[in-house]
């Protein structure tokens, strides 16, 4: 696979971008294209004693969209900015997926302008896989879409089911609408008019889910409105967090239990594995026209190995295409729903 990476995207710019892609060449068979200022990747490739690595090559991209721009007149106002230009070389079918931990907006917004939606999708999705008791399962839509009607959730669901088919190999994924109580008589207008909708999508609906089933892997997919999803997220990511620093503090705060710690040190080690981001990589942009993987601002070497890794593999199962046969499948569903309500 050929693989786009923004070389300037997250908060600490080049250097743990070149270091992941310089990982990921070495390990993987994918070709990684660095896309962005190409005096300065050289500088910092040859700072890292790597000027002419194997399978690794730079596309020129002379400008940069600001982590904290407004995203849609930042990426009209720089057409040669690295986010464009590692968006455009997918649509020219010169990359098979696009990685950046750059402006989450922006990528959205890039991947849109050029690469645009798959045919029938009305909104694409952020995914965010989470790690539970059960293995993984995916949150979507977890910050891309506000305010959502019942067909975005149910077109939610049906990529969310192919992401996890495509990338986990799971053959009929389970499906969890969030909600406050798993009756479907609870939940707000939103979750009752969603709920018949998603069980006529053909997927493996389980029904409502509540957060507290979410760390338990109750479902592989958990379909919410991208406010709560978002919520949602931080909430699981500031309680790992959390958790991690109390058994710290206990830990410390007496000499028999640091000395119980030392002899636990593998498994805090592979708990602390098991909880990070850096395993997933980041989360993918379901809808668009081609394999985006959005990272984490606060990017690290081995986070975009993992992105590098995980977006040819789903370039590789064909994702793109399954989400499209998919959507053709649905869409007089989805027609007569929003006819319905209007």
């Amino acid at each position: 696979m050929r693989i786009a990476l923004d070389a300037h995207g997250g908060d600490f710019g080049l250097k743990p971008n070149i270091e992941g892609a310089l990982l990921a060449a070495k390990k993987l068979r994918h070709e990684i294209i660095l896309v962005g200022r190409d005096p300065e990747i050289r500088e910092e490739l040859r700072r890292l004693g790597a000027e002419d690595p194997e399978r690794i090559s730079i596309v020129h991209a002379p400008q940069l969209v600001e982590m904290s721009a407004e995203p849609v007149e930042e990426c009209r106002a720089k057409p040669d900015s690295s986010l464009m230009v590692a968006a455009g070389l997918v649509h020219e079918g010169k990359a098979d997926a696009f990685v950046s931990a750059g402006n989450s907006g922006a990528i959205m917004v890039a991947a849109l302008l050029k690469m645009k939606r798959i045919p029938g999708v009305i909104r694409p999705a952020i995914a965010a896989p989470l790690p539970t008791y059960k293995g993984t399962s995916v949150l979507l839509d977890a910050g891309a879409n506000m305010d959502c009607k019942p067909w975005h959730l149910a077109q939610f669901a049906v990529m969310g089911s192919v992401y996890m088919k495509s990338l986990f190999r799971i053959e009929n994924p389970t499906v969890g609408l969030l909600s406050i109580g798993e009756e479907e008589t609870k939940g707000n207008s939103l979750v009752q008019e969603t709920l018949p909708l998603i069980k006529n999508m053909g997927v493996n609906f389980y029904g409502p889910v509540e957060g507290r089933d979410i760390p338990d892997g109750l479902t592989d997919v958990v379909v919410a409105d991208g406010f709560t999803g978002n919520v949602a997220l931080k909430l699981y990511e500031g309680t790992a967090k959390t958790v991690f620093r109390m058994l710290k503090d206990q830990i410390m705060g007496k000499f028999t239990y640091k000395i119980g710690a030392m002899l636990m040190s593998k498994l805090f080690r592979e708990m602390k594995t098991k909880m990070s981001v850096d395993v997933y990589g980041g989360a993918p942009l379901l809808g668009v026209n081609g394999v985006v993987i959005v990272c984490h601002g606060k990017i690290t070497p081995n986070a975009v190995f993992n992105a590098l890794r995980v977006s040819g593999e789903l370039a590789a199962a064909g994702m793109v295409s399954h989400i499209r046969k998919q959507m053709e499948q649905v869409k007089d569903r989805i027609a007569e729903a929003k006819e319905a309500e209007a």
